[in-house]
């Protein structure tokens, strides 16, 4: 029993050390947001880094993810004769939530990983300590400008996402399903809500900023050489996409919660 308790402290204790650590660096790169000297570059580089060379991927995704709703949602509600509320149902389930939320995923998977191997690399090679003796703060040059770029870029990629993935459901409910192309359009303009995409875009923000910030955090504190950048890369991917699921539900019962 005391052997039970001892292990169950020691795993709080661990826990409770990682969230005061991930709190001190999140703190001191929002910090390092706002106080000079800028990167623009690296920044505008970042920024290319999430946004542009993820749109195949995302693209894919929000695509098939919309044909798929469209003809889920048609068989379900063939039922109760209600084929109509499909065009409803694709939209807003692709602005409210799987437009986000596979974004997330899927950057996460390919950016947060990149950010993590790639500072981890840097933390056992003591690329970083180089940095420091040459008088340049790692956070201000590593890190702000992946939480900058994160931030300002995540949004736009779902929203290029959200119109892929409705017009993926467009193609099915035309071609597959049979529906007529303007009643299609009318339904979905009808009683999609500004709200919708702004809570939509809202979490994307929140993703990319997350996104960013385990990537650079886990790589920044790798050790252990090689072995060690990959259970950072892993880490990182594992840890983003579990707070991506938290603050989906956090955000969306801010929006929609009574």
């Amino acid at each position: 029993m005391i052997e039970l308790l001892s292990t169950i402290g020691m795993v709080v204790l661990l826990f409770l050390i990682h969230v005061g650590k991930l709190a001190e660096f999140t703190a001191l790169a929002v910090s390092h947001v706002v106080r000079p000297p800028f990167f623009p570059r690296l920044i505008a580089k970042s920024m290319l880094e999430i946004g542009y060379f993820s749109l195949p991927v995302v693209g894919l995704t929000a695509i098939f993810s919309g044909m798929v709703v469209a003809l889920q949602s048609y068989t379900g509600f063939a039922r109760f004769s209600a084929e109509g509320a499909v065009a409803t149902v694709v939209v807003l389930t692709l602005t409210r939530e799987l437009g986000p939320v596979l974004a997330g995923l899927m950057v996460a998977g390919r950016v947060g990983a990149s950010m993590a191997a790639e500072i981890g690399t840097m933390r056992v090679t003591e690329q970083i300590d180089a940095l420091t003796t040459l008088s340049t703060n790692p956070y201000k040059y590593l890190v702000t400008p992946r939480l900058l770029a994160g931030l300002l870029t995540m949004p736009l990629l779902v929203l290029i996402a959200d119109i892929i993935g409705v017009f993926g459901g467009y193609i099915v409910a035309i071609y597959r399903l049979g529906f007529n192309p303007a009643n299609y359009l009318s339904r979905t303009w009808e009683y999609l809500q500004t709200n919708d995409v702004v809570s939509g875009l809202t979490k994307a923000a929140v993703f990319g900023f997350i996104i960013s910030l385990m990537g650079c955090y886990h790589g920044y504190y790798s050790k252990g050489g090689a072995q060690g950048v990959g259970q950072a890369t892993t880490n990182a991917v594992v840890s983003a996409a579990i707070m991506i699921l938290v603050f989906n539900y956090v955000i969306t019962t801010l929006f929609f919660g009574k």
